[in-house]
């Protein structure tokens, strides 16, 4: 693991020389953040990067996203400080998990301004649709042939536990699964994702298995739940995004000084 974290770094500074920014932040998210990584997984490496002031203030915007690679080891990408503000004030539910990522690779205290201000912007209707709309994806394109990766349940499952978790705490869910496992109350739903977790871990990423009935019920069952739960959320967006303004204006200050 150390041998890829110095590998990720490498690539961290190589494109913070070669496009001409400043890595605030970067993560491990996807299946090795969750917590159920198969043994051939890549690394979804994410990162949040911010410019020199002046590169705002031309007459034609920076483009917001760095696409750094893309292979069977990484996939690299990345937003621009401001693309993940804005996001913060729609309430966009994968920067939330994005900076609760369990595994960081480089973080500042630019940063951390950054995701203190974002605390004020959490809106459990947008994750609840999101979450719903992901699992509702997955079972549609993955979960209704007669064999199914495996990894594709949890696909389905961690984003509706992520659901229910907002349902339950009213705050952002946590990314690693285990944490969200304390939901599961039935223990025949609760011995069958123990034997889907032992599959995963010892399992290729497309290899197919027979469906396991108990897990694909209750996904069924809860996705009608989830998006009559997510349509009755009143909207709680915060529309008022000075916080996140000032935040960005003084990171800019502090990257005009170094």
């Amino acid at each position: 693991m150390r041998a890829i974290q110095e590998k990720i770094e490498e690539k961290l500074k190589e494109i913070e020389e070669k496009e001409g920014v400043r890595i605030l932040y970067a993560v491990e998210s996807g299946s090795r953040a969750w917590g159920f990584a198969s043994p051939d997984s890549d690394y979804d490496v994410r990162f949040i990067y911010v410019r020199p002031k002046e590169d705002y203030l031309g007459l034609f915007a920076p483009k917001d996203v760095i696409e750094w690679q893309l292979d069977a080891v990484f996939d690299i990408n990345g937003w621009d400080l401001k693309k993940a503000l804005r996001q913060f004030a729609k309430g966009n539910a994968t920067l939330f998990e994005w900076s609760r990522s369990p595994v960081v690779y480089r973080t500042t205290k630019e940063w951390e301004m950054a995701q203190e201000a974002s605390n004020h912007y959490f809106s459990e209707k947008a994750a609840v649709y999101h979450y719903y709309g992901t699992a509702k994806s997955t079972y549609i394109n993955a979960l209704s042939e007669n064999a199914v990766a495996y990894k594709k349940y949890f696909y389905a499952l961690r984003p509706l536990l992520a659901a229910e978790y907002i349902e339950t705490f009213h705050a952002p869910p946590p990314v690693l699964f285990d944490d969200l496992r304390i939901l599961l109350r039935e223990d025949s739903l609760k011995q069958e994702i123990e034997e889907l977790l032992e599959q995963k871990r010892v399992s290729a990423e497309k290899e197919k298995h027979p469906h396991m009935p108990v897990i694909k019920k209750f996904i069924e069952t809860n996705l009608q739940r989830q998006k009559e739960i997510a349509d009755a959320l009143s909207d709680d967006r915060n529309r008022d995004i000075s916080r996140l303004n000032r935040c960005f204006l003084e990171i800019l200050e502090k990257e005009k000084s170094k």
